[in-house]
């Protein structure tokens, strides 16, 4: 089933491969603990591109994603369990082991922001929007790389519908 939060620029990247087109994968990783958000681009430089409107931290800024070699490897699709994903981020930093190390002494959990972008476009913004957004299940980190498992929100948990009907947003359910 196709993704309606994904643009049409980049289904057609992933279905055609154009070879003049590069796609560059993003993680963004935040805590409260972090004096900054981790940013990374699966690529060998680094990239500078805009992030969405509504983004929590820097919205609609460009801002600069390190190159870090990294791999996603996609939740299962199964009717059954919670979809969960792992995230394995090689070589990493001194400063982002310390942040992480900060992080997983506090109460609250790591959000991970998944985004990506064609060649030409980064300037514009994510092709998803809103960009994928999980929760760090699980974090272990050596000097040589960071393995999380991260997954999504207590989906049985969240208001259906999510909208709030009041008079002032909806004025034609006065009586």
């Amino acid at each position: 089933m196709p993704d309606p939060a994904m643009s049409a620029a980049i289904a057609e990247a992933y279905a055609s491969a154009p070879i003049n087109q590069v796609i560059w994968h993003t993680l963004e990783l935040w805590h409260p603990a972090f004096s900054a958000p981790i940013r990374v681009v699966r690529d060998g430089v680094a990239l500078d591109a805009r992030i969405e409107a509504g983004a929590a931290r820097d919205p609609g800024a460009v801002v600069t994603f390190v190159a870090y070699a990294f791999d996603v490897v996609p939740p299962d699709q199964t009717s059954t369990g919670t979809p969960q994903c792992v995230i394995e981020i090689d070589n990493v930093s001194r400063e982002i082991l310390a942040q992480i190390d900060l992080a997983v002494t506090r109460a609250e959990p790591i959000t991970v922001i998944y985004r990506h972008y064609i060649s030409g476009s980064e300037s514009v913004g994510p092709e998803t929007d809103p960009p994928l957004e999980m929760t760090l299940i699980s974090v272990s980190a050596t000097p040589f790389r960071i393995r999380a498992v991260a997954g999504f929100p207590n989906l049985l948990n969240l208001k259906f519908p999510k909208l709030e009907y009041d008079l002032e947003t909806f004025p034609g359910l006065q009586p």
